[in-house]
C-alpha cells in the first residue's frame, strides 16, 4: 500500500501503543488480546494515514487484527 511503511515500522508503532518490545509480539497473535482496543487502532490509523496509507480504513485492521495482516496490508511483504 506504502512506500515508506516498512514491516520494521509497523510493528515498532503498534509495540509503542502496547508498551512492549516489538519482539514481544507474535506475527499471528491476536493484537486485541494483547491490549490494542478500538481508540489505539483508530490512532495506528491516523498514524498510517500520515505517513502514506492515505486509503486505510478502521476495518481493514479491525476485521483481522494480526501483525502479519497488517504488516501485509500495509507494505505487501510479510512480517
Amino acid at each position: 500500500m506504502n512506500q515508506t511503511l516498512s514491516p520494521e515500522r509497523v510493528r515498532a508503532d503498534v509495540a509503542e501503543l502496547l508498551d512492549c518490545d516489538p519482539a514481544e509480539i507474535a506475527s499471528e497473535g491476536n493484537l486485541v488480546d494483547l491490549g490494542l482496543d478500538s481508540m489505539r487502532i483508530m490512532a495506528l490509523v491516523e498514524r498510517w494515514r500520515a505517513a502514506g496509507a492515505s486509503s486505510l480504513e478502521f476495518p481493514d485492521l479491525a476485521e483481522k487484527p494480526e501483525l502479519a495482516h497488517w504488516i501485509m496490508l500495509l507494505t505487501g511483504r510479510t512480517a
